[in-house]
């Protein structure tokens, strides 16, 4: 059987996945923020799972054809960004069920071997810490390969990102930006040593 390997030069495409479906999400403006801050090298597309029905093993043999664009959409990505709140110490039931949706049927995860990094803010001062280790657990268990540092919980206040999209605090913004930059690092490493077929 013949693979083609895809070249892994930059640019980067980097499907976006916003933990939260709220179109006023502080962590959709954060991502907004995080896409201006990021080095050319970087190219964004939101990932969407609003339209996925919740998760049944019984559609596996027919999968929906949401399901279908959906892992479609993952699979094109070079790597991939979550934004995400926390949900009473984890994940939205949300973002689990797209979580799921793109592991199914079993041996067609399209997870498996994505660059990844994960961030969120929320306004309370751990960040969704507690909510990102959830994910990762989660990521782990579905073979991506994260970014395990710089880790990043934004406390989120109600001034931080502006109506363009702009951080308004310098050193959160410098800190967005080496966070940026070292996801471009990471995801270059990374396809290097797992080429995309």
């Amino acid at each position: 059987m013949r693979i083609d390997i895809i070249e892994h030069e930059p640019p980067y495409r980097v499907g976006v996945i916003i933990g939260s479906l709220s179109r006023d999400s502080i962590n959709r403006r954060l991502a907004t923020a995080l896409e201006r801050l990021a080095p050319p090298e970087l190219e964004f597309f939101e990932i969407s799972y609003a339209d996925l029905p919740l998760y049944n093993r019984d559609l596996d043999a027919d999968y929906p054809p949401a399901a279908l664009a959906f892992k479609a959409d993952v699979r094109s990505a070079d790597a991939l960004l979550f934004v995400t709140p926390e949900y009473n110490r984890s994940i939205p039931g949300a973002l689990k069920n797209a979580i799921d949706w793109g592991s199914r049927p079993w041996g067609e995860s399209a997870w498996a071997d994505k660059p990844t990094a994960v961030i969120g803010a929320s306004p309370g001062k751990i960040g969704t810490a507690v909510g990102q280790q959830s994910l990762r657990s989660t990521l782990s268990f579905l073979n991506t390969r994260q970014m395990t540092s710089p880790e990043a919980y934004v406390q989120f206040t109600p001034d931080l990102v502006d109506a363009h999209g702009d951080v308004t605090d310098a050193e959160t913004a410098e800190f967005l930006r080496r966070f940026m930059a070292a996801f471009l690092a990471y995801t270059a490493r990374v396809l290097t040593v797992i080429p995309r077929s």
